[in-house]
Protein backbone atom coordinates (compact mmCIF):
# COMPACT_ATOMS: atom_id res chain seq x y z
CA UNK A 1 0.00 0.00 0.00
CA UNK A 2 1.06 3.47 0.17
CA UNK A 3 0.77 6.72 -2.12
CA UNK A 4 1.88 6.87 -5.10
CA UNK A 5 5.95 7.85 -4.95
CA UNK A 6 5.54 6.48 -1.30
CA UNK A 7 5.46 2.50 -1.91
CA UNK A 8 8.10 1.85 0.76
CA UNK A 9 5.81 3.10 3.58
CA UNK A 10 3.05 0.35 5.15
CA UNK A 11 0.21 2.59 4.72
CA UNK A 12 -0.77 6.27 4.14
CA UNK A 13 -3.24 8.36 6.20
CA UNK A 14 -4.85 11.08 5.88
CA UNK A 15 -5.68 13.13 9.22
CA UNK A 16 -8.05 15.70 9.90
CA UNK A 17 -8.46 17.09 13.38
CA UNK A 18 -10.59 19.70 14.89
CA UNK A 19 -9.00 22.87 14.80
CA UNK A 20 -8.47 22.94 18.89
CA UNK A 21 -4.89 22.27 20.79
CA UNK A 22 -6.69 20.03 22.86
CA UNK A 23 -7.38 17.84 19.68
CA UNK A 24 -4.34 18.39 17.71
CA UNK A 25 -2.07 18.01 19.99
CA UNK A 26 -3.25 14.24 20.41
CA UNK A 27 -3.52 13.74 16.84
CA UNK A 28 -0.21 14.68 16.64
CA UNK A 29 0.85 12.47 19.17
CA UNK A 30 -0.68 9.66 17.67
CA UNK A 31 1.08 10.36 13.81
CA UNK A 32 3.94 10.17 15.30
CA UNK A 33 3.20 6.78 16.98
CA UNK A 34 2.16 6.04 13.45
CA UNK A 35 5.22 6.91 11.47
CA UNK A 36 7.54 4.62 13.56
CA UNK A 37 5.57 2.08 12.49
CA UNK A 38 6.19 2.89 9.17
CA UNK A 39 3.15 4.77 7.85
CA UNK A 40 2.68 8.15 6.08
CA UNK A 41 0.89 10.78 7.54
CA UNK A 42 -0.35 13.94 6.40
CA UNK A 43 -1.02 16.03 8.73
CA UNK A 44 -4.13 18.08 7.52
CA UNK A 45 -5.29 21.32 9.35
CA UNK A 46 -5.39 25.14 8.74
CA UNK A 47 -2.91 27.47 8.29
CA UNK A 48 -3.51 29.05 12.10
CA UNK A 49 -2.98 25.76 13.38
CA UNK A 50 -0.47 24.27 11.81
CA UNK A 51 1.99 27.51 12.99
CA UNK A 52 1.65 25.43 16.39
CA UNK A 53 2.36 22.05 15.19
CA UNK A 54 5.71 22.74 13.44
CA UNK A 55 6.84 24.09 16.98
CA UNK A 56 5.67 20.55 18.34
CA UNK A 57 6.99 18.93 15.24
CA UNK A 58 10.44 17.61 14.52
CA UNK A 59 10.58 17.69 11.00
CA UNK A 60 14.03 15.71 10.79
CA UNK A 61 13.13 13.45 13.19
CA UNK A 62 9.84 12.36 11.72
CA UNK A 63 10.24 12.79 7.93
CA UNK A 64 7.32 10.62 7.19
CA UNK A 65 4.56 13.43 9.16
CA UNK A 66 3.93 15.84 6.09
CA UNK A 67 2.09 18.75 6.71
CA UNK A 68 -0.99 20.04 4.62
CA UNK A 69 -2.81 22.94 4.50
CA UNK A 70 -7.02 22.87 4.66
CA UNK A 71 -7.99 26.93 3.51
CA UNK A 72 -11.28 27.86 5.03
CA UNK A 73 -13.20 30.11 3.17
CA UNK A 74 -13.61 33.39 4.43
CA UNK A 75 -16.07 34.62 6.69
CA UNK A 76 -16.88 38.16 8.47
CA UNK A 77 -15.18 38.60 11.65
CA UNK A 78 -13.57 35.34 11.09
CA UNK A 79 -9.86 36.10 9.77
CA UNK A 80 -7.52 33.56 9.03
CA UNK A 81 -5.21 33.91 12.05
CA UNK A 82 -8.69 33.37 13.79
CA UNK A 83 -9.01 29.42 11.66
CA UNK A 84 -7.98 27.48 15.39
CA UNK A 85 -10.10 27.74 18.89
CA UNK A 86 -7.11 28.94 20.78
CA UNK A 87 -8.35 32.78 21.74
CA UNK A 88 -11.30 32.34 19.79
CA UNK A 89 -13.74 34.22 21.55
CA UNK A 90 -17.25 32.11 22.08
CA UNK A 91 -19.66 34.05 19.77
CA UNK A 92 -17.53 32.94 16.84
CA UNK A 93 -17.52 29.29 17.62
CA UNK A 94 -20.33 28.56 15.25
CA UNK A 95 -19.00 30.82 12.35
CA UNK A 96 -16.03 28.76 12.44
CA UNK A 97 -17.37 25.44 12.40
CA UNK A 98 -19.77 26.55 9.55
CA UNK A 99 -16.47 27.70 7.71
CA UNK A 100 -15.16 24.23 8.56
CA UNK A 101 -18.24 22.54 6.87
CA UNK A 102 -17.37 25.23 3.86
CA UNK A 103 -13.77 23.59 3.41
CA UNK A 104 -15.01 19.68 2.68
CA UNK A 105 -14.42 20.67 -1.53
CA UNK A 106 -10.72 21.58 -0.34
CA UNK A 107 -10.62 18.59 1.71
CA UNK A 108 -11.80 16.25 -1.27
CA UNK A 109 -9.63 17.88 -3.31
CA UNK A 110 -6.60 16.58 -0.63
CA UNK A 111 -8.35 13.26 -0.83
CA UNK A 112 -8.14 12.64 -4.96
CA UNK A 113 -4.18 14.39 -4.95
CA UNK A 114 -3.06 12.50 -1.49
CA UNK A 115 -4.72 9.11 -2.37
CA UNK A 116 -4.66 8.21 1.11
CA UNK A 117 -5.30 4.51 2.33
CA UNK A 118 -7.27 5.81 5.15
CA UNK A 119 -8.87 8.84 7.15
CA UNK A 120 -8.28 9.22 10.60
CA UNK A 121 -10.84 12.52 11.36
CA UNK A 122 -12.12 14.05 14.96
CA UNK A 123 -15.51 14.31 16.07
CA UNK A 124 -17.57 17.11 14.80
CA UNK A 125 -16.83 16.95 11.22
CA UNK A 126 -19.13 14.44 9.21
CA UNK A 127 -18.86 15.16 6.06
CA UNK A 128 -14.97 13.96 6.11
CA UNK A 129 -15.29 10.51 6.44
CA UNK A 130 -18.72 10.75 3.56
CA UNK A 131 -15.56 12.47 1.38
CA UNK A 132 -13.66 9.28 2.20
CA UNK A 133 -16.52 7.07 1.41
CA UNK A 134 -17.17 8.61 -2.42
CA UNK A 135 -14.01 7.56 -2.83
CA UNK A 136 -13.87 4.22 -0.98
CA UNK A 137 -11.39 4.68 1.03
CA UNK A 138 -11.94 3.29 5.22
CA UNK A 139 -12.35 6.15 7.41
CA UNK A 140 -11.94 5.96 11.26
CA UNK A 141 -12.95 8.39 14.07
CA UNK A 142 -10.11 9.11 16.51
CA UNK A 143 -12.02 9.56 19.85
CA UNK A 144 -10.06 12.47 22.13
CA UNK A 145 -12.24 12.46 25.13
CA UNK A 146 -11.76 9.41 27.52
CA UNK A 147 -13.43 6.63 27.65
CA UNK A 148 -15.47 6.94 30.61
CA UNK A 149 -17.10 10.19 29.76
CA UNK A 150 -17.96 9.07 25.77
CA UNK A 151 -19.73 5.82 27.72
CA UNK A 152 -21.68 8.26 29.86
CA UNK A 153 -22.53 10.60 27.88
CA UNK A 154 -23.33 8.36 24.81
CA UNK A 155 -25.39 6.14 27.26
CA UNK A 156 -27.21 9.38 28.37
CA UNK A 157 -28.36 10.16 24.95
CA UNK A 158 -29.16 6.86 23.39
CA UNK A 159 -30.49 4.72 26.11
CA UNK A 160 -31.84 7.39 28.45
CA UNK A 161 -34.60 4.76 30.53
CA UNK A 162 -31.53 2.35 31.38
CA UNK A 163 -29.38 2.79 34.86
CA UNK A 164 -25.71 3.54 33.69
CA UNK A 165 -24.10 0.08 34.99
CA UNK A 166 -21.39 2.09 37.28
CA UNK A 167 -20.68 3.85 40.64
CA UNK A 168 -23.43 5.88 41.96
CA UNK A 169 -20.98 8.67 41.65
CA UNK A 170 -22.04 9.16 37.64
CA UNK A 171 -25.40 10.29 39.67
CA UNK A 172 -23.68 13.60 40.02
CA UNK A 173 -22.85 14.47 36.39
CA UNK A 174 -26.44 14.15 35.53
CA UNK A 175 -26.63 18.06 35.21
CA UNK A 176 -23.76 18.43 32.87
CA UNK A 177 -24.80 15.24 30.88
CA UNK A 178 -27.83 16.95 30.23
CA UNK A 179 -26.51 19.88 29.42
CA UNK A 180 -24.55 18.64 27.11
CA UNK A 181 -27.50 16.11 25.43
CA UNK A 182 -29.67 19.42 25.28
CA UNK A 183 -26.96 21.65 23.47
CA UNK A 184 -28.99 23.07 20.59
CA UNK A 185 -25.51 24.43 19.18
CA UNK A 186 -26.03 25.17 15.63
CA UNK A 187 -23.72 25.91 12.65
CA UNK A 188 -24.44 25.43 9.32
CA UNK A 189 -28.17 23.59 10.11
CA UNK A 190 -26.41 20.95 11.89
CA UNK A 191 -26.49 20.80 15.78
CA UNK A 192 -23.38 19.69 17.62
CA UNK A 193 -25.02 16.52 19.01
CA UNK A 194 -25.81 15.62 15.35
CA UNK A 195 -22.54 16.19 14.29
CA UNK A 196 -20.90 13.88 17.23
CA UNK A 197 -23.21 10.75 16.27
CA UNK A 198 -22.82 11.01 12.24
CA UNK A 199 -19.13 10.91 12.94
CA UNK A 200 -19.56 7.91 15.25
CA UNK A 201 -21.78 6.13 13.23
CA UNK A 202 -19.85 6.95 9.86
CA UNK A 203 -16.26 5.24 11.39
CA UNK A 204 -15.18 2.11 9.56
CA UNK A 205 -15.62 -0.98 11.83
CA UNK A 206 -14.12 0.20 14.78
CA UNK A 207 -13.58 3.73 16.72
CA UNK A 208 -10.21 4.82 18.35
CA UNK A 209 -10.14 6.50 21.08
CA UNK A 210 -7.25 7.87 23.79
CA UNK A 211 -7.65 5.78 26.46
CA UNK A 212 -5.68 2.82 28.57
CA UNK A 213 -7.36 -0.40 29.77
CA UNK A 214 -5.44 -0.07 33.04
CA UNK A 215 -7.93 2.28 34.11
CA UNK A 216 -11.23 2.60 31.59
CA UNK A 217 -11.16 -0.94 30.42
CA UNK A 218 -14.95 -1.09 31.57
CA UNK A 219 -15.75 2.02 30.32
CA UNK A 220 -14.30 1.05 26.80
CA UNK A 221 -16.17 -2.42 26.64
CA UNK A 222 -19.24 -0.70 27.32
CA UNK A 223 -19.15 2.46 24.96
CA UNK A 224 -18.64 -0.56 22.57
CA UNK A 225 -21.94 -1.85 23.61
CA UNK A 226 -23.78 1.30 23.21
CA UNK A 227 -22.63 2.23 19.47
CA UNK A 228 -22.04 -1.52 18.47
CA UNK A 229 -18.75 -0.97 17.39
CA UNK A 230 -15.78 -2.01 19.01
CA UNK A 231 -13.29 0.22 20.69
CA UNK A 232 -9.59 0.78 20.05
CA UNK A 233 -7.91 2.26 22.65
CA UNK A 234 -4.75 3.62 21.76
CA UNK A 235 -2.89 4.65 24.87
CA UNK A 236 -1.97 8.37 26.97
CA UNK A 237 -0.48 9.97 24.05
CA UNK A 238 1.80 12.61 26.25
CA UNK A 239 4.43 13.85 24.08
CA UNK A 240 8.11 13.53 25.28
CA UNK A 241 9.02 16.53 23.82
CA UNK A 242 8.74 20.38 24.76
CA UNK A 243 5.71 21.82 24.82
CA UNK A 244 3.86 23.19 22.04
CA UNK A 245 0.49 24.65 21.66
CA UNK A 246 1.36 27.80 20.26
CA UNK A 247 4.01 29.64 18.10
CA UNK A 248 6.47 29.61 21.39
CA UNK A 249 8.59 33.02 20.67
CA UNK A 250 11.72 34.53 22.37
CA UNK A 251 10.07 36.09 25.17
CA UNK A 252 8.18 32.41 26.11
CA UNK A 253 11.38 30.98 26.25
CA UNK A 254 12.48 33.67 28.10
CA UNK A 255 9.58 33.02 30.72
CA UNK A 256 9.96 29.55 30.97
CA UNK A 257 13.78 29.51 31.94
CA UNK A 258 12.51 31.92 34.90
CA UNK A 259 9.93 30.05 35.39
CA UNK A 260 12.34 26.51 35.71
CA UNK A 261 14.53 28.90 37.98
CA UNK A 262 11.36 29.88 40.45
CA UNK A 263 11.01 26.34 40.59
CA UNK A 264 14.43 25.08 41.48
CA UNK A 265 14.31 27.55 44.58
CA UNK A 266 10.91 25.85 46.09
CA UNK A 267 11.45 22.55 48.04
CA UNK A 268 10.26 19.51 47.08
CA UNK A 269 6.48 19.14 46.00
CA UNK A 270 5.67 22.34 47.62
CA UNK A 271 4.54 24.40 44.48
CA UNK A 272 1.08 24.12 43.55
CA UNK A 273 0.16 24.91 39.57
CA UNK A 274 -3.17 26.26 38.40
CA UNK A 275 -4.21 26.33 34.91
CA UNK A 276 -7.35 26.14 33.26
CA UNK A 277 -6.73 25.05 29.27
CA UNK A 278 -6.30 27.75 26.56
CA UNK A 279 -10.53 27.46 25.59
CA UNK A 280 -12.17 28.63 28.36
CA UNK A 281 -11.87 32.04 29.83
CA UNK A 282 -13.17 32.67 33.04
CA UNK A 283 -14.74 35.63 34.26
CA UNK A 284 -13.64 38.47 36.62
CA UNK A 285 -15.98 36.44 39.80
CA UNK A 286 -14.13 33.21 38.89
CA UNK A 287 -10.37 34.39 38.82
CA UNK A 288 -11.24 36.49 42.13
CA UNK A 289 -11.85 33.27 43.70
CA UNK A 290 -8.64 31.32 42.76
CA UNK A 291 -6.87 33.99 43.60
CA UNK A 292 -8.33 34.05 46.85
CA UNK A 293 -7.76 29.90 47.15
CA UNK A 294 -4.40 30.50 46.08
CA UNK A 295 -3.46 33.25 48.56
CA UNK A 296 -5.54 31.87 51.80
CA UNK A 297 -3.74 28.24 51.06
CA UNK A 298 0.24 29.48 51.88
CA UNK A 299 1.46 27.51 49.31
CA UNK A 300 3.84 28.92 46.18
CA UNK A 301 2.09 28.76 42.74
CA UNK A 302 2.29 28.85 39.48
CA UNK A 303 -1.07 30.37 38.02
CA UNK A 304 -1.57 30.54 34.05
CA UNK A 305 -4.21 32.95 32.84
CA UNK A 306 -5.37 33.23 29.33
CA UNK A 307 -7.51 35.45 27.27
CA UNK A 308 -9.39 36.28 23.83
CA UNK A 309 -7.03 37.54 21.20
CA UNK A 310 -6.46 41.50 22.25
CA UNK A 311 -8.94 42.96 20.06
CA UNK A 312 -11.75 40.98 22.35
CA UNK A 313 -10.04 40.84 25.53
CA UNK A 314 -11.95 44.48 26.43
CA UNK A 315 -15.04 42.95 26.26
CA UNK A 316 -13.92 39.91 27.92
CA UNK A 317 -11.39 40.71 30.63
CA UNK A 318 -12.67 43.84 31.57
CA UNK A 319 -16.16 44.66 33.80
CA UNK A 320 -17.55 48.12 34.27
CA UNK A 321 -14.17 49.42 32.95
CA UNK A 322 -11.98 47.79 35.62
CA UNK A 323 -8.92 45.29 34.54
CA UNK A 324 -9.13 41.92 35.50
CA UNK A 325 -7.16 42.53 38.77
CA UNK A 326 -9.28 44.84 40.24
CA UNK A 327 -11.35 43.19 42.89
CA UNK A 328 -8.20 40.62 43.46
CA UNK A 329 -7.42 40.34 47.14
CA UNK A 330 -5.64 42.74 49.19
CA UNK A 331 -2.02 41.66 48.81
CA UNK A 332 -2.22 39.37 45.94
CA UNK A 333 -0.54 41.44 43.48
CA UNK A 334 2.19 42.65 45.83
CA UNK A 335 2.86 38.75 46.68
CA UNK A 336 3.05 37.73 42.69
CA UNK A 337 5.17 41.24 41.91
CA UNK A 338 7.99 40.15 44.72
CA UNK A 339 8.14 36.89 43.16
CA UNK A 340 8.30 35.25 47.02
CA UNK A 341 4.42 33.47 46.98
CA UNK A 342 3.73 33.06 43.70
CA UNK A 343 3.74 33.67 39.63
CA UNK A 344 1.03 34.62 37.11
CA UNK A 345 2.13 33.75 33.78
CA UNK A 346 -0.24 35.33 31.23
CA UNK A 347 -0.85 33.27 28.15
CA UNK A 348 2.23 30.05 27.12
CA UNK A 349 3.51 28.55 30.42
CA UNK A 350 5.71 25.15 29.62
CA UNK A 351 2.63 22.63 31.13
CA UNK A 352 4.74 18.84 31.20
CA UNK A 353 7.96 20.83 31.87
CA UNK A 354 6.18 22.40 35.15
CA UNK A 355 4.64 19.54 36.30
CA UNK A 356 7.70 17.26 35.83
CA UNK A 357 9.51 19.56 38.13
CA UNK A 358 10.26 17.77 41.68
CA UNK A 359 8.75 21.22 43.27
CA UNK A 360 5.56 20.87 41.78
CA UNK A 361 3.33 19.41 44.27
CA UNK A 362 -0.58 19.74 43.29
CA UNK A 363 -2.44 20.41 40.16
CA UNK A 364 -5.18 22.93 40.52
CA UNK A 365 -7.03 21.81 37.00
CA UNK A 366 -10.43 22.27 34.61
CA UNK A 367 -9.37 18.49 33.80
CA UNK A 368 -9.61 19.10 29.97
CA UNK A 369 -7.99 14.87 29.19
CA UNK A 370 -4.59 15.93 27.76
CA UNK A 371 -3.96 17.90 31.28
CA UNK A 372 -5.41 14.47 33.65
CA UNK A 373 -3.04 12.58 31.58
CA UNK A 374 -0.22 14.70 32.10
CA UNK A 375 -0.58 14.77 35.83
CA UNK A 376 -0.72 11.15 35.86
CA UNK A 377 2.66 10.68 33.97
CA UNK A 378 4.23 13.05 35.93
CA UNK A 379 2.86 11.55 39.31
CA UNK A 380 1.35 15.20 40.22
CA UNK A 381 -2.21 14.51 42.34
CA UNK A 382 -5.07 16.98 40.76
CA UNK A 383 -6.82 19.30 42.41
CA UNK A 384 -10.28 18.91 39.84
CA UNK A 385 -11.86 22.40 38.89
CA UNK A 386 -13.75 20.88 36.22
CA UNK A 387 -15.77 24.36 34.77
CA UNK A 388 -17.29 22.47 31.30
CA UNK A 389 -18.38 20.33 28.57
CA UNK A 390 -16.41 16.77 29.31
CA UNK A 391 -14.66 18.33 32.40
CA UNK A 392 -17.06 16.88 35.25
CA UNK A 393 -16.73 13.65 34.31
CA UNK A 394 -12.75 13.53 34.58
CA UNK A 395 -13.14 14.83 37.58
CA UNK A 396 -15.31 11.87 38.04
CA UNK A 397 -12.93 9.54 37.18
CA UNK A 398 -10.18 11.38 38.72
CA UNK A 399 -11.09 10.62 42.24
CA UNK A 400 -12.35 7.15 41.29
CA UNK A 401 -9.14 6.03 40.41
CA UNK A 402 -7.86 8.29 42.92
CA UNK A 403 -4.73 10.41 41.86
CA UNK A 404 -7.37 13.76 42.79
CA UNK A 405 -9.83 15.42 44.41
CA UNK A 406 -12.29 17.43 43.57
CA UNK A 407 -13.26 20.90 44.93
CA UNK A 408 -16.76 20.99 46.24
CA UNK A 409 -19.39 23.92 44.92
CA UNK A 410 -22.22 25.42 46.27
CA UNK A 411 -24.31 23.14 43.74
CA UNK A 412 -23.46 19.79 42.06
CA UNK A 413 -20.32 20.02 39.65
CA UNK A 414 -21.42 23.40 37.39
CA UNK A 415 -22.29 25.22 40.90
CA UNK A 416 -20.42 28.04 41.81
CA UNK A 417 -16.89 27.75 43.77
CA UNK A 418 -15.37 29.83 46.65
CA UNK A 419 -11.68 31.29 47.31
CA UNK A 420 -12.37 29.14 50.57
CA UNK A 421 -13.52 25.85 48.81
CA UNK A 422 -10.26 26.06 46.50
CA UNK A 423 -8.51 26.89 49.80
CA UNK A 424 -9.47 23.53 51.17
CA UNK A 425 -9.13 21.65 47.94
CA UNK A 426 -5.61 22.43 47.79
CA UNK A 427 -4.60 22.03 51.36
CA UNK A 428 -6.05 18.42 51.40
CA UNK A 429 -4.62 17.14 47.65
CA UNK A 430 -1.31 18.94 48.51
CA UNK A 431 -0.29 18.98 52.34
CA UNK A 432 -3.07 17.31 54.47
CA UNK A 433 -3.41 13.68 55.72
CA UNK A 434 -7.10 12.86 53.71
CA UNK A 435 -5.01 13.85 50.29
CA UNK A 436 -1.90 11.10 51.50
CA UNK A 437 -3.51 8.25 49.89
CA UNK A 438 -4.13 10.71 46.92
CA UNK A 439 -0.40 11.40 46.57
CA UNK A 440 0.50 7.73 46.95
CA UNK A 441 -1.80 6.86 44.14
CA UNK A 442 -0.69 9.44 41.68
CA UNK A 443 3.51 8.31 42.56
CA UNK A 444 1.76 4.83 41.68
CA UNK A 445 -0.07 6.15 38.97
CA UNK A 446 3.24 7.49 37.11
CA UNK A 447 5.21 4.52 37.17
CA UNK A 448 2.07 2.62 35.50
CA UNK A 449 2.26 5.34 32.52
CA UNK A 450 6.00 5.07 32.71
CA UNK A 451 6.36 1.12 32.16
CA UNK A 452 3.81 1.33 29.08
CA UNK A 453 5.11 0.30 25.85
CA UNK A 454 3.52 0.59 22.29
CA UNK A 455 1.48 -2.26 22.59
CA UNK A 456 -1.84 -0.74 21.19
CA UNK A 457 -0.39 1.46 18.59
CA UNK A 458 1.03 -1.97 17.35
CA UNK A 459 -2.74 -3.49 17.50
CA UNK A 460 -3.91 0.06 16.13
CA UNK A 461 -1.87 -0.40 12.99
CA UNK A 462 -2.50 -4.31 12.58
CA UNK A 463 -6.20 -3.23 12.46
CA UNK A 464 -6.00 -0.18 10.15
CA UNK A 465 -3.52 -2.77 7.56
CA UNK A 466 -6.17 -5.27 7.78
CA UNK A 467 -9.19 -2.71 7.03
CA UNK A 468 -7.05 -1.71 4.15
CA UNK A 469 -6.52 -5.24 2.75
CA UNK A 470 -9.81 -6.18 2.50
CA UNK A 471 -10.81 -3.05 1.65
CA UNK A 472 -8.49 -3.92 -1.70
CA UNK A 473 -9.35 -7.56 -1.92
CA UNK A 474 -13.42 -7.03 -1.95
CA UNK A 475 -13.23 -3.73 -3.99
CA UNK A 476 -14.32 -2.20 -1.75
CA UNK A 477 -13.15 0.36 0.69
CA UNK A 478 -15.31 1.27 3.42
CA UNK A 479 -17.49 -1.26 5.97
CA UNK A 480 -19.94 0.13 8.08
Amino acid sequence: MGSTGDDHYRLSVLMLPWLAHGHASPFLELAKKLSRHNVLVHFCSTPANLVSIRDQLNSKAFPSIRLVELHLPSLPGLSPDLHTTKHLPSHLMPVLKYAFDLAEPDFARLLDNLRPDLVVYDFIQPWAPLAARQRNIPAIQFLTTAASFSAAFCHYVRRPDEEFPFPARWQGLKESLDQLARMKRVANGVSDNERVFQCLELSTVFISIRAFREIESDYIDHLSRVLDKEIVPVGTLISDDDDGGGQVTNKDRESERSIMAWLDAKERSSVVLATFGSEYFMSNEEMREIARGLQLSGLSFIWVVRFPKEEDRVATAVDGGSSWTTGLPSGFLEMVANGKGGLVVEGWAPQRRILGHPSVGGFLSHCGWSSVLEAMKYGVPIIALPLQLDQPGNAKLVEEIGVGMEVKKDRGVLGKFSGEDVEKGIWDVVVGEEGEGVRRKARQMARVICRKGDEEIEVLVEKMTAICEAANRDGVKYMM
